[in-house]
């Protein structure tokens, strides 16, 4: 077998309110703070995790941007993945927030870009996925240290690069995620990572190979990552129970309250989602070892990775072999399930910032 190359290993911290014990059960401990985010993240560096996911919700959580400069001063060797929403920011402005938190990291700043609306309006997908991918631009030419001459749609911009640039001088990589046709044809034009959501396998080849050719379409070519949670026991039998366990509390009607309240409830990402769960095993299975049982309360990525150390490792690898280059994880709680994969499964792997 060819060695299969290294890979981005990245933690999530909760900062949009989706830290559990038991999913749809709130508990004061672990509901978004300063104090609870920054004790996930510096238990995922202390893990050894390479990267760490800062998710943003505009009615959710406390302000990504803001907490991602906060701690930026208190890591040493972990980098930082910033979700920004393009609906809500000025570009050039982003620009600065970008390059000055790359500075306070000492280089090691990503960003994940969400394609959002501005909190209460409602923008069509095409054309909200297509101010998405100015913004990109944007982003990309100020960041790389080059004067801005931009004529777009949705902005018309002559400006000099911010005068503090990023460590590197280059703009650091996006990431981006997306299903519907808009989102893919942004994806293909702009970013330099495209996420996706678990699925079963065959769909994740056939995504991979989709996303593969839009981007040669234009030129391009991406890389790619994968977003799930985990659960890993000693024994998948303990893994299976602690599944079982996490959903004990759950009130249906919650877990839908939940659902509906994300921003992103209605997507084709969420959607699909949402399939894979109906298309599941009466044990909430879709395929072996991966578990839709999150979804159920949970909006948005629904499924987790389910085993002892040698299944999760296991997986992990195949989806590396059809391409992956990139995994953030998560699990319940964040901080106990960070210890556990950084225990059991982090140092089976050959793992690694992604180079720019």
């Amino acid at each position: 077998m060819t060695a299969l190359p290294p890979c981005e290993i990245s933690w999530f911290s909760a900062l949009c309110d989706d830290d559990y014990e038991f999913l749809g059960v709130p508990d004061a401990k672990l509901k978004s703070s300063w104090e609870h985010c920054r004790d996930i993240v510096l238990q995922a560096e202390s893990g050894g995790f390479d990267n760490i996911l800062l998710p943003s919700g505009y009615q959710l959580g406390i302000d990504t941007t803001a907490f991602a400069a906060a701690i930026a001063p208190m890591l040493k060797r972990m980098a930082l993945l910033m979700a920004v929403r393009i609906g809500e920011t000025w570009p050039p402005q982003l620009a600065r927030q970008i390059a000055t938190i790359d500075r306070l990291l000492g280089g090691r700043l990503t960003v994940n870009i969400i394609s959002s609306d501005m909190p209460g309006e409602t923008l069509g997908s095409a054309p909200r996925y297509a101010r998405t991918v100015e913004a990109m631009q944007i982003l990309k030419t100020l960041l790389n240290g080059e004067p801005l001459d931009h004529d777009g749609e949705f902005w018309k911009l002559k400006i000099d690069p911010p005068r503090v640039g990023t460590v590197s001088g280059k703009a650091p990589l996006l990431y981006f995620g997306g299903l519907s046709p808009d989102a893919r044809e942004a994806a293909a034009k702009g970013c330099d990572v495209f996420l996706m959501w678990p699925d079963k396998q065959e769909v994740v080849a056939g995504i991979i190979a989709d996303m593969t050719a839009r981007a040669a379409a234009h030129g391009r070519t991406l890389k790619f990552g994968y977003r799930a949670h985990v659960i890993v026991r000693d024994s998948e039998a303990e893994a299976r129970t602690a599944a079982t366990r996490l959903l004990s509390k759950l009130d249906a009607a919650e877990g839908a309250a939940i659902r509906a309240k994300s921003l992103d409830s209605t997507s084709v990402g969420v959607a699909a989602q949402a399939a894979l769960r109906e298309g599941a095993s009466d044990d909430g299975y879709a395929e072996a070892n991966l578990w839709t049982g999150v979804g159920r309360a949970r909006s948005g990525c629904g499924a987790a990775i389910v085993g002892d150390p040698d299944q999760v490792l296991a997986k992990l690898n195949a989806y590396r072999e059809m391409g992956i280059e990139a995994f953030i994880l998560s699990g319940y709680p964040h901080a106990a399930e960070a210890d556990l994969f950084a225990r059991h499964v982090l140092p089976h792997i050959e793992h690694g910032a992604l180079a720019r």
